[in-house]
């Protein structure tokens, strides 16, 4: 089983569950052109693949951006490290891994592709797209992403593609502009269910003046996005949502709403690395149980390395702050420079926090919050146990310190496996770095 389906059904019984589902957006290509791949200062452990270029134009280096099949040799490390859920891709990108290549074959990573891409994620350089209300366009038919082609041979249960797609929609609080974008939506659903297409939706914040304020956007997107999925039968409806956070009132209002929608967050743009990791922190204390990161993973550094501390922050092994340091850590190890010194990386940066118009998260109190509840247990057990850390009930327990390099770091029980519950906060970090370095070192 796809551990997104595992996951999904987790959320239906388990409501307290801590499960979180991280996609990697690789999806770019449908909107940036050139620029798509990212930065070549990270590379997979092939390496360079080969381009031509002149040398009396530019240097390979000096030109600065991976070409596809560099990015395809991405996509195939981030799925083999086995960390993410998603893997979103173009359909073109999709049909090169997923139909040709059978990458996900035997993987638990589910492959989807971008079903539509609407003119506000026209971003190609010195052009005016993004900047005009957003249109509905779809390159792609769903025929195409399951199968490749034109029409499916629907003979079978199963196709050779993705069977999930990303649906976008923009509203911009205009009449005329809105009711297209909805009758578009209709459209494709209502093919997508005669196609047992799976999909989930995401809905953009106003690409241009709405006349909404930015401290009631969120207010506004959450009235949109159950307003427009009130008339939508259980057949027809989104595995999930992909929107902007917009601060824990606005995520907690829509994630209590039903508990069978499940929210997630969009990424955004790249920002600190703090950034990256305090948004999924926050953004699922308060609800939500999806991320989908693209930039903030492409432009890492080391992207094995940051999504293996995506994972680490929303299980609830390190804080954001933790996080950081750790992922330096790995940068450290491998000679990689990082974009930036700690101390910058580990500022909260104001573009990230621009989501809600927010310069500062406000404090709520939290009611009937489940996975509030089994963060508040977690800490009282961890912080109850590193009280009893010197106690005979802990000595019980934890047997010895684990030694790397013949200097104690962490507890350990008796089999030799790490005793979590008996760490402190620089013990647990200490124990990550030293797994991390490991792997990636």
């Amino acid at each position: 089983m796809k551990s997104l389906d595992a996951k999904l059904a987790q959320f239906r019984t388990q409501p307290g569950s801590r499960s979180f589902i991280i996609a990697d957006a690789k999806d770019a290509d449908m909107a940036f052109g050139v620029r798509a791949p990212g930065p070549r200062g990270y590379l997979s452990s092939r390496g360079e693949r080969p381009a031509k270029f002149s040398p009396e134009v530019w240097s390979r280096d000096e030109f600065g951006y991976r070409n596809l099949p560099e990015f395809l040799d991405i996509i195939r490390e981030v799925v083999s490290q086995g960390l993410v859920d998603i893997m979103l891709m173009s359909a073109y990108v999709s049909e090169q891994l997923t139909i040709k290549e059978g990458l996900f074959r035997s993987s638990h990573v589910t492959p989807a592709a971008r079903a539509n891409d609407t003119t506000d994620v026209w971003a190609v350089r010195h052009g005016c797209y993004t900047k005009e209300p957003a249109q509905t366009f779809r390159s792609a038919s769903i025929d195409q992403i399951q199968c490749g082609r034109v029409e499916c041979d629907r003979g079978g249960a199963e196709f050779p593609g993705a069977n999930l797609g990303l649906y976008s929609v923009t509203f911009v609080n205009e009449l005329a502009q809105d009711r297209e974008t909805l009758r578009a939506f209709k459209e494709f659903r209502e093919e997508a269910e005669r196609k047992a297409f799976r999909y989930f939706l995401e809905v953009f914040d106003p690409n241009v003046s709405s006349g909404v304020p930015a401290e009631k956007l969120g207010e506004f997107i959450n009235d949109t996005i159950l307003r427009t999925l009130a008339g939508v039968p259980e057949a027809g409806r989104p595995v999930f949502l992909k929107i902007a956070y917009h601060g824990a009132r606005a995520m907690e209002e829509l994630a209590q709403y039903d508990p069978n929608l499940v929210v997630g967050i969009l990424g955004g743009s790249a920002g600190t690395t703090y950034d990256a990791f305090r948004l999924i922190h926050d953004a699922q204390k308060h609800g939500a149980r999806v991320a989908l990161f693209g930039r903030k993973i492409n432009n890492a550094e080391h992207q094995l390395g940051f999504i293996e501390m995506l994972r680490l922050v929303t299980d609830g092994r390190v804080s954001p702050e933790e996080a950081v340091r750790a992922y330096h850590g790995i940068l450290q190890s491998k000679g990689i420079k990082p974009n930036r010194p700690l101390e910058q990386d580990l500022v909260l940066t104001d573009q990230s926090m621009s989501y809600g118009g927010e310069a500062a998260r406000r404090v709520v109190e939290v009611r009937n919050n489940p996975l509030a509840g089994v963060a508040t247990s977690r800490a009282g057990a961890v912080g109850g146990a590193q009280q009893a850390s010197g106690s005979g009930a802990a000595r019980n327990h934890t047997e010895k310190l684990a030694a790397v390099g013949g200097v104690e770091r962490w507890p350990v029980l008796g089999d030799g496996k790490p005793d979590f519950g008996h760490m402190t906060s620089a013990q647990r970090l200490a124990y990550d770095a030293d797994r991390l370095t490991r792997r990636y070192g």
